[in-house]
């Protein structure tokens, strides 16, 4: 089950579950759209895995298994983009 957690890894944006904004690798690491683009060019900077769209889990299902609540937060990661 993905942990469909609620931040952007790199600038901390808030991804709620049902975010088409979301992009994870294999490892679940999450990242915003728009920096899993332009600051990392698709490839995680945990893993060296493929950014894909996370999937949106369906709102009744939620109530079962719920989004995760851990913050995931690397501001380094938003430094790549100036380096």
């Amino acid at each position: 089950m993905l942990e469909l957690r609620p931040t952007c890894e790199c600038c901390d944006r808030d991804l709620p579950p049902a975010s088409r904004e979301a992009m994870i690798c294999t490892f679940e690491c999450t990242f915003c759209a728009d920096c899993a683009r332009e600051v990392l060019g698709g490839v995680c900077p945990n893993c060296s895995g493929e950014l894909v769209r996370r999937p949106v889990r369906p709102e009744a299902a939620l109530a079962r298994h719920p989004a995760s609540t851990m913050r995931v937060f690397n501001p380094d990661c938003a430094a790549r983009k100036a380096g």
